[in-house]
């Protein structure tokens, strides 16, 4: 693999990865000028005005969402619970399937409840396109490991044949063809058959776990002991604790009037990023000048699928709603995109050849900018908890971190006899923190020979 920074370009400063077993990455260096793509191939594949305050897509300002939320009564739960206590998972992705799985390690059952439609995972997404197909990866493309605890999981999964290192030179090209390696990181990992397909494999041999999908839970309402869910007025059971293992303004509306003032408030707190991701297919391959000298192993000639990723600041620049992009703004990213390959590549403008396919998809809540580093958070007298990356950072470890820790931390609540519980409170007035990183996700250890040596002057000028 070759993982690439392009650098001083007229056009999208990009980073470019090129992977020998198949895939590439690219994505913005982070310089803060909104101009940022990302990109991920497969190998051998074929085919506001500051003056106006705006309001949400749901009729309500961010500044009401806020004061109903700190207004409202916390429950307090003081029924004992269920003999056989079951738990409603709030998310499908892999922190949400993670806590559900580990609740089951501890003989806890549960439910999840996830909106995809053609499967489990939230940002472990992949599309498939017929007749040919087509695969995009098109959210998290390759993932690290550095937690031992992680390490067992990614081992498993390993064995189970779900997912297999990905190998390779990683590293910055810079604009007129300077490629500069990266140190040594951490193993880097991709799933064999698409992210989405490991995540729709990791509840497939449970027993105590239930999928409930498509579905989008509206409301909760603590009655009589219990959670009672519901879908736009459907019921959908009654629960002795919650997990929400998703953020964003869906998020926020539905903590709004739950009774959770506390949980709420920690989740409003999160700030959010947004990208663009561009599926292209092109009928032959990319042409690529070959004066530069970079290891792509003759990969990237072969290869006519893209999944390209924007920046967060690009995301910003071109923000709209996700549930409605505008026809213009689509085409504009998305020529925007197409013209930041063209740069990476070095050819010249309008020499890119047109894809046959392509398809736009913005990630509205993509990737959070900061956190309270904590691995999940708790309410014990409302029994509900809080599970996800931003919990600890910006990547599936962080992910699969914070599920485990809230899957652990609820069934020794449910064990717990005679404690206080307050002594199971957790995270609840955690302050929050930038959260440094990649502009479209953390990826521990991967840092330049030429990053280190700047840093190493700096030292020495101290």
């Amino acid at each position: 693999m070759v993982f690439v920074s392009v650098k001083n370009c007229n056009v999208l400063p990009l980073t470019l990865g090129v992977c020998s077993c198949g895939k590439r990455y690219i994505n913005g260096n982070g310089n803060g000028n909104g101009n940022g793509i990302g990109i991920v191939t497969m190998e051998g594949q074929r085919r506001t005005s500051p003056k106006t305050r705006r309001k949400s897509s749901y009729g309500t300002s961010r500044r009401s969402i806020l004061k109903k939320s700190f207004s409202q009564e916390q429950v307090n739960f003081t029924a004992p619970l269920s003999d056989d206590p079951l738990v409603a998972v709030i998310g499908g992705g892999i922190s949400g399937l993670i806590c559900a799985l580990f609740l089951e390690n501890r003989g806890v059952r549960s439910t999840v409840f996830d909106t995809g439609i053609h499967g489990l995972g939230g940002r472990l997404g992949t599309r498939l396109v017929d007749p040919q197909p087509l695969k995009f990866d098109h959210a998290a493309q390759f993932f690290t490991v550095q937690d031992s605890r992680f390490a067992d999981i990614v081992n498993a999964w390993m064995e189970k044949g779900l997912v297999r290192e990905w190998q390779g030179t990683v590293g910055e090209l810079h604009n007129g063809g300077g490629f500069v390696p990266f140190l040594p990181s951490p193993p880097r990992y991709v799933a064999t058959n698409g992210m989405r397909f490991l995540a729709d494999s990791l509840l497939s041999q449970t027993r105590l776990v239930n999928v409930v999908r498509p579905c989008w839970i509206s409301k909760l309402e603590p009655f009589n002991g219990m959670w009672h869910l519901s879908e736009n007025a459907r019921p959908r059971g009654e629960f002795d604790a919650i997990v929400i293992a998703h953020n964003g303004k869906c998020a926020n509306r539905l903590l709004m009037t739950s009774g959770l003032p506390l949980i709420a408030k920690q989740m409003k707190r999160l700030e959010l990023s947004s990208i663009w991701a561009l599926l292209a297919a092109f009928e032959e391959p990319l042409p690529f000048p070959g004066s530069t000298e970079v290891p792509f192993e003759g990969a990237f000639r072969w290869s006519s699928l893209l999944d390209l990723l924007s920046t967060a600041a690009y995301g910003k620049q071109n923000k709209v709603p996700q549930e409605n992009i505008p026809a213009a703004t689509a085409a504009k990213v998305k020529a925007g995109i197409l013209e930041g390959v063209e740069a990476a590549l070095g050819l010249s403008k309008g020499s890119l050849p047109k894809p046959f396919y392509t398809r736009l998809q913005l990630w509205g809540a993509a990737l959070p900018t900061n956190t309270p580093g904590v691995p999940c958070i708790f309410d014990p007298f409302g029994r509900a908890g809080i599970c996800g990356d931003w919990l600890l950072g910006s990547n599936i470890e962080a992910a699969v971190l914070s599920g485990i820790a809230l899957a652990n931390h609820i069934a020794d609540y449910f064990q717990s006899t005679g404690t206080d519980s307050g002594e199971f409170a957790v995270g609840l007035n955690h302050g929050f923190q930038p959260l440094e990183g990649h502009d479209i996700g953390q990826f521990p250890g991967l840092g330049s020979e030429e990053k280190m040596n700047e840093g190493q002057a700096y030292e020495l000028a101290k």
